[in-house]
């Protein structure tokens, strides 16, 4: 499943938050778990890395009389922009699992008093079923004394219902 099909049916989830519920920073959170947990940032991020040490190489090997690439081999500014990388993603990546703890809870609550209405609903079904079981079982009765006093008015007596117990 690609990540819109997952990122639109969380957000249509009706235990979910989302859109104008949410504040920026939740809304920045989404974004960001979308772009960077996804193949093309992956993509991009190589083709950026490769592309740098690419020219670098170009510019430092055509380079003449002391002159080199912008960031020389071995690419010291290219070092210290993925430590800096290292040091956001980590912060980042937080960010991002605590906003997906945050919509699996709201999910799990939301889950949670389904299943309590739902147990509810049983429980009123349980209590009318008996109800009617009662009822047809005396029902049989009256059919009973009524053959009995009005033997040539007997009603057949109707068959028991092995559904109801």
């Amino acid at each position: 499943m690609d990540q819109r099909a997952w990122k639109s049916r969380w957000h249509r989830h009706p235990g979910v938050r989302s859109g104008a519920q949410l504040s920026a920073g939740e809304r920045a959170a989404d974004r960001m778990r979308n772009i960077m947990g996804s193949w093309p940032f992956v993509f991009a991020f190589f083709a950026v890395m490769i592309m740098w040490a690419v020219v670098n190489s170009i510019l430092y090997l055509g380079g003449s009389n002391g002159k080199h690439g912008f960031d020389p081999y071995p690419y010291i500014l290219l070092n210290l922009f993925l430590s800096m990388l290292a040091g956001v993603q980590a912060a980042a990546l937080l960010i991002a699992a605590k906003r997906s703890d945050a919509i699996a809870s709201e999910i799990a609550i939301h889950t949670e008093k389904n299943t309590d209405d739902l147990k509810a609903l049983v429980a009123e079904n349980t209590e009318l079923t008996q109800r009617v079981k009662v009822n047809t079982d005396l029902l049989h009765e009256i059919h009973r004394h009524l053959a009995v006093l009005v033997p040539e008015a007997r009603i057949a007596d109707p068959p028991d219902d092995p559904g109801v117990s």
